[in-house]
């Protein structure tokens, strides 16, 4: 024993290393945990989307396409049915702004009036036929007053000019009102409405709203 020589501290632990790795009962490697796989379901239809995608693209521009232009043609057709609407209207005002028959009596013209409106709210088309009625109410108004309805005056403006007789005062502010209501309210009028325009329109070109005692 006296002729072996002392180990060194590294060999020490080399042996001390082989004993441990010797020892089977350690486990020194450690395993590998599996990989995730998604379900085959999934990875299916991965698959079929990527497949499928140049389709599907055209498709989706599509049905972008198609939407806006049912947007478009909506617009379209609510702005054309509101100008079919006011057209009647419109060019009965324009055919009679060049008149040059006298409105005193107006009564001929007033019953050719009346029949163009009973037309058109015949054919249901109620909110035409009243502002029929009220453009020839302005026009006459302007026949009977000329220069007091100035183009920047609303129908509220007119209805309340005191150069008008209060008996035709009140007939103009009954149409203006209902015309109003449709004109700017969006609401239908029917046949009750019309019927209220109408008989103020008869109102305001009787002899009577227009007699004695109003400014001249």
């Amino acid at each position: 024993m006296s002729g072996l020589h002392p180990l060194t501290l590294a060999e020490k632990v080399a042996r001390a290393h082989a004993r441990v790795v010797a020892d089977h009962s350690l486990q020194f490697a450690l395993a590998q945990a599996p990989s995730p796989h998604a379900p085959s379901w999934l990875m299916a239809m991965m698959k079929a989307l990527a497949a499928g995608w140049p389709v599907l693209r055209v498709l989706f521009l599509v049905a972008i396409a198609v939407a806006a232009l049912m947007v478009i043609v909506t617009i379209a057709r609510t702005v054309a049915a509101r100008i079919a609407r006011r057209a009647p209207a419109r060019r009965a005002a324009l055919s009679l702004q060049g008149h040059g028959e006298s409105l005193r009596p107006p009564a001929r013209r007033a019953r050719a009036l009346l029949e163009e409106a009973d037309a058109l709210a015949a054919a249901g088309r109620f909110d035409e036929a009243a502002h029929v009625l009220l453009y020839r109410t302005i026009d006459d108004l302007e026949g009977r007053r000329p220069r007091a309805v100035r183009p920047a005056l609303t129908s509220r403006d007119i209805a309340a000019l005191e150069v008008i007789p209060p008996p035709a005062r009140g007939a103009f502010a009954v149409i203006a009102e209902v015309v109003e209501r449709s004109f700017f309210g969006g609401r239908r009028l029917d046949a009750g409405a019309f019927a209220a325009c109408r008989q103020a329109y008869e109102a305001f070109v009787s002899p009577q709203s227009w007699a004695a005692g109003a400014p001249t």
